[in-house]
């Protein structure tokens, strides 16, 4: 290891080369199943990185060029409603890649963590990071999952990124094919049992479910 890119809420990543990073979770874990999603998606055309080798908590993927989309929304080289309608594509994307074995066909496969963080901007085009939390499941509960993570940065006292973040969900949600409200209770119990979300962010969740589900009855 080289030098540290950059730390998560609970992985750090380092430079292998010019080609390679590792991600490392600090709490330990197995990124065997990580790994085999993210080739999944891979060999069905969506943009993820390159994975190169997947041992225990230790996961070696492609070296990505390029500013995360809140980055490049924070130094406006993304404009909102671009950013929005990106995340919104990915989103949609992702739900029309063919489920691996499940025979519900409401069942899709689910990022769970897809916010602008999580999402970097190459010049060949958005490439999708982090995808600890992906499992199969309800479109729908993908997209409240994203929803009420840009809702909480909207409703939290001084985020740098608040006042961007309630336009940028409104168009979001504008964007979107599935209604999150069906779901949005699911992923609040997910946002409350998950320990890397901090007290602050859970004592304004019932905002953050409020400001989602005004959001979504104006466009679904």
């Amino acid at each position: 290891m080289t030098a540290l890119l950059a730390s998560g809420r609970d992985a750090d990543v380092y430079a292998l080369d010019e080609l390679r990073v590792l991600r490392r979770y600090r709490r330990g874990g197995d990124v065997t199943a990580e790994a085999a999603m993210m080739r999944y998606v891979s060999d069905h055309g969506y943009p993820v990185p390159r994975v190169y080798s997947a041992e225990g908590a230790d996961l070696v993927m492609e070296r990505l060029d390029g500013p995360t989309m809140l980055q490049a929304l924070s130094d406006g080289t993304l404009d909102l409603h671009s950013g929005a309608t990106v995340l919104a594509d990915l989103l949609e994307r992702l739900h029309k890649v063919r489920v691996r074995s499940a025979t519900d066909p409401g069942t899709r496969i689910l990022h769970l963590d897809l916010h602008p963080e999580n999402v970097v901007m190459t010049e060949g085009g958005p490439v999708v990071i982090d995808w600890r939390n992906s499992t199969e499941g309800p479109p729908e509960l993908d997209v409240a999952m994203t929803a009420l993570m840009i809702a909480t940065v909207a409703v939290l006292p001084g985020h740098p990124f608040a006042e961007q973040a309630e336009p940028f969900l409104d168009t979001l949600l504008r964007c979107t094919r599935d209604n999150p409200l069906s779901q949005l209770e699911a992923a609040a119990h997910r946002c409350t049992a998950d320990p890397n979300v901090t007290a602050e962010e859970r004592a304004h969740l019932a905002e953050a479910k409020l400001l989602v589900t005004t959001a979504a009855r104006l466009h679904h």
